[in-house]
């Protein structure tokens, strides 16, 4: 494989992406400021319109965060303590945090070792009387194998609440993520393939009054000034950043198209290699959130990089049962095998719109490096 040198590849560049758009992105900025209007106005109602019909669903309701937008779905369904919500341990902690802050109890199915997503065989084992939801997380960009866990749900009359904070286009079966349950949840955080320039986050559903539980209950439970029907919070999608989304929401089948020719292009090149590469279920359109590989050597492996300028991450390190804010719930190791192997030897590479071919080139050549002389 070809070397060739270079100072730092970051894990990601939102300055390459600013660069590309820039234009968009001031007028839109300038356009919000010299309306003077902050709070609740044109661009998010618009945004709301525009994602929600991305997303083939009639309803959006921007909130300040994606971690909101899992609490707030929850919440609006009635999850309350006693409740016992399904998902998996191995995701981002803020979907297992919506549950415990909902009130309800986090129970835990282990994940496919393929796709790193809830596997639906194990959904039955886990279900008890008390069970009222569960949480499917279409993780690193790959969706869940929704047909099944949705015929569990319909079987034990379950709601179905997709976490989809990475997955802004991902497909099943042709289908956009976000909606086959209830309710979509998603996430604006910067570095998504749909980020924000701050926090934001949205949940999309077809159901009306749903939506409207949740528009509550991000403006302290106000449907009109001073008219409090619900105990809420304040957690809005602001003007400026749906301003910013709009933009960047017209570029990002493209983006999205380009990430996944990147992935592409580290698969062929490391398809000899001794590492487990991501894949793509047939049933699937895999938007590389992240693009994740597995090494047994994972720690060495990430240290090796960083020395020689490439920013490599772990997503991620703890599975939740495991983590020490998580001991009351008494888990132990080996509790779910698969998610505790994957902990231990994922490695998320570089990937975004902007990454070029040679520095793609330039991170393959260093795993051959390693796997060959290490």
């Amino acid at each position: 494989m070809q070397r060739r040198e270079f100072r730092k590849i970051p894990f990601i560049d939102l300055v390459r992406q600013y660069e590309s758009i820039r234009n968009e992105i001031d007028s839109a900025i300038s356009s919000v400021i010299e309306r003077g209007k902050f709070i609740l106005g044109e661009n998010v109602e618009q945004f709301e319109k525009e994602f929600a019909r991305f997303c083939g669903v009639k309803y959006g309701v921007g909130v300040g965060s994606g971690a909101d937008a899992l609490l707030f779905a929850l919440k609006a369904l009635g999850i309350e303590a006693g409740d016992e919500v399904i998902t998996t341990p191995f995701t981002f902690v803020a979907t297992v945090n919506a549950i415990v802050l909902a009130g309800a109890k986090p129970v835990f199915v282990d994940i496919d070792p393929d796709t790193y997503c809830l596997s639906p065989d194990k959904l039955k084992k886990a279900i008890t009387s008390r069970t009222k939801a569960i949480i499917p997380v279409h993780l690193y960009g790959h969706p869940c194998d929704m047909k099944p866990i949705l015929e569990v749900a319909e079987e034990y009359g379950l709601y179905v609440v997709e976490d989809a904070c990475q997955a802004h286009g991902a497909q099943y079966y042709g289908a956009k993520a976000g909606s086959f349950g209830i309710c979509g949840c998603f996430s604006f955080y910067p570095t998504k393939n749909l980020g924000a320039f701050g926090d934001g986050g949205m949940v999309v559903t077809n159901d009306y009054e749903l939506a409207e539980r949740i528009r509550l209950l991000r403006a302290q439970g106000q449907r009109s000034r001073y008219s409090y029907e619900v105990i809420g919070y304040t957690s809005r999608l602001d003007e400026i950043q749906a301003a910013i989304l709009r933009v960047k929401l017209r570029h990002l089948e493209e983006w999205n198209e380009k990430r996944r020719e990147k992935a592409r292009t580290y698969s062929k090149l490391l398809s000899e290699l001794d590492l487990v590469l991501p894949i793509e279920k047939n049933y699937a359109k895999h938007v590389y959130h992240l693009y994740v590989i597995r090494c047994s050597r994972r720690d060495e492996l990430v240290t090796f990089l960083n020395q020689n300028g490439v920013e490599a991450l772990i997503h991620y390190p703890t599975p939740i049962h495991l983590a020490s804010g998580y001991r009351f719930m008494r888990y132990s190791s080996n509790s779910f095998p698969v998610s505790e192997r994957c902990a231990k030897e994922v490695v998320s590479l570089p990937i975004f719109p902007e990454l070029s071919v040679e520095e793609v080139e330039y991170v393959c050549s260093l795993l051959e490096e390693f796997l060959n002389s290490y």
